[in-house]
């Protein structure tokens, strides 16, 4: 069991998957007693060693719960690698008074890391996202036998099966029949699909010459407008404000005060009159 338990250490599920399941495959599966014994040590004692082991001896059924996920094109190794996780969460949390074995109270925890992952990877854009969601799309997942479209008759039956709306279930085959287009396209410029991509066909309007004109008057006028609004200020209100606002570098409300021998609280007000007069200005002149 040493040799086995040195050599999985020293693997991991991305790099020589074959060599790790080998591995985890040989190290013997606890007693009852054995794992009590391990689990004690760890919850009362918090003994680290026990929990490596406790980890090292349930990894062949982290793979094997890995394996039943293999349909949704994920590279096993991620998804035991993930399952890993779970398994460890599970250890962590595992209590040997809670009278059952840890397999049975691991299970959860590895098939919650594998979910996640999967709803995180399997598309860009999630497919599901609430707690229901989820359930129903792993549902959905094992109940479809084929590739087509659900039936009428197919589509009541899973719906009364999973205790959800006929709807529901149309909504969730359609969001995972659905399949994920990069915005720019294959970078092969010989591919033919390259001009199926969003950025071929959806309009720029940002290089609208009429547009731009657009904007341009419109930025003119409001300075136009913004600078005719300050000159009607006087001259200590129109230094404030050029000073705090037009100024590439900005002076500070104690700045000001020192040059005019006011408080800053003076500043302060003074400039927020004074923009309340530009705003007044600009909205009579448009």
């Amino acid at each position: 069991m040493g040799t086995s338990l040195q050599l999985v250490d020293r693997l991991i599920p991305g790099g020589n998957l074959e060599s790790y399941i080998q591995a985890a495959s040989r190290i013997p599966v606890l007693t009852a007693e054995e794992e009590r014994h391990l689990a004690e040590r760890l919850h009362y004692e918090g003994d680290v060693e026990a929990a490596r082991q406790l980890v090292l001896s349930h990894l062949r059924f982290v793979i094997h719960i890995a394996r039943s996920y293999s349909g949704y094109g994920l590279a096993q190794a991620d998804l035991i690698q993930e399952g890993n996780v779970g398994l460890m969460k599970a250890v962590k949390r595992f209590n040997p008074e809670y009278g059952v074995r840890l397999v049975s109270f691991a299970v959860h925890w590895i098939k919650a890391e594998i979910h996640e992952f999967i709803l995180r990877n399997w598309r860009i854009v999630k497919v599901a996202t609430t707690k229901a969601q989820r359930k129903l799309f792993f549902n959905l997942r094992s109940q479809k036998k084929r590739l087509a479209w659900l039936s009428h008759d197919e589509l009541h039956a899973v719906a009364e099966d999973l205790g959800v709306e006929p709807r529901v279930v149309r909504e969730m085959e359609g969001r995972m029949a659905s399949q994920d287009t990069a915005f720019d396209g294959p970078m092969d410029d010989d591919d033919e699909s390259v001009y199926q991509a969003p950025a071929h066909y959806l309009e720029d309007r940002r290089s609208d010459p009429a547009l731009q004109l657009e904007q341009s008057d419109w930025t003119e006028d409001s300075n136009g407008r913004l600078m005719h609004a300050l000159e009607e200020l006087d001259e200590r209100s129109q230094d404030i404000l050029r000073a705090r606002w037009l100024s590439e570098s900005k002076a500070t409300l104690h700045e000001l005060a020192d040059k005019y021998g006011v408080s800053a609280e003076r500043i302060r007000q003074l400039e927020k009159n004074a923009m309340k007069k530009i705003r007044l200005q600009m909205a009579d002149a448009a």
